[in-house]
């Protein structure tokens, strides 16, 4: 039996108020939330927080001086807050990364491997950055991992269809919101 953790990425007021498409995200981000509250599935956080000053951000890489051009990410403005349609809850681990995957710059990986877990469910903003990053390094650190597809967004809704359908099956379990939730309530 494995010990998930659902990871819910990059889901900050600033790339929600970019990426949200009007197609209920949110509320299926929510539920999928909830059911792994209530299957004891515990929630782990994750954001994007540059220090004032951006020191980790070098000018050669392009994704991040772009960032900091758009005034996005500076720890503790408001837009770089977790979403409040899916706050974390008392007990909730939020984990600060320093780039697009989860895993860089950040503790996620001493987090997981100190609560034996060894399968990510991936949610997140947006399935061509986090998510895509994530899942990359989450493979190469042998652990198990699901994408749940509708708990995912892109700004590009072409390349989210085309990384759900084509490329995460290869790599891992592949569901809707509802299709987990009735596979971890069957378990």
């Amino acid at each position: 039996m494995t010990n998930s953790a659902l990871l819910v990425m990059d889901v900050q007021r600033d790339v929600v108020a970019i990426a949200d498409d009007g197609s209920g995200y949110l509320l299926r981000l929510r539920r999928a939330i909830e059911g792994a509250r209530a299957s004891g599935i515990p929630v782990i956080y994750v954001v994007l927080g540059l220090r004032p000053g951006d020191p980790e951000v070098g000018p050669r890489n392009k994704v991040m001086a772009n960032v900091v051009r758009a005034g996005l990410f500076t720890e503790g403005a408001p837009g770089t807050e977790i979403h409040p349609d899916i706050a974390p809850r008392q007990g909730d681990v939020v984990v600060t990364k320093r780039r697009g995957s989860a895993f860089s710059g950040s503790d996620l990986d001493l987090v997981l491997r100190a609560r034996g877990i060894d399968t990510l469910v991936l949610t997140g903003i947006a399935t061509s950055a986090v998510v895509l990053s994530t899942l990359w390094r989450a493979i190469d650190l042998d652990f198990g991992l699901t994408v749940l597809t509708d708990a995912c967004l892109d700004t590009d809704p072409e390349v989210h269809r085309m990384l759900t359908e084509k490329l995460f099956p290869q790599w891992a379990d592949v569901f809707t919101v509802e299709e987990w939730l009735d596979a971890i309530a069957s378990r």
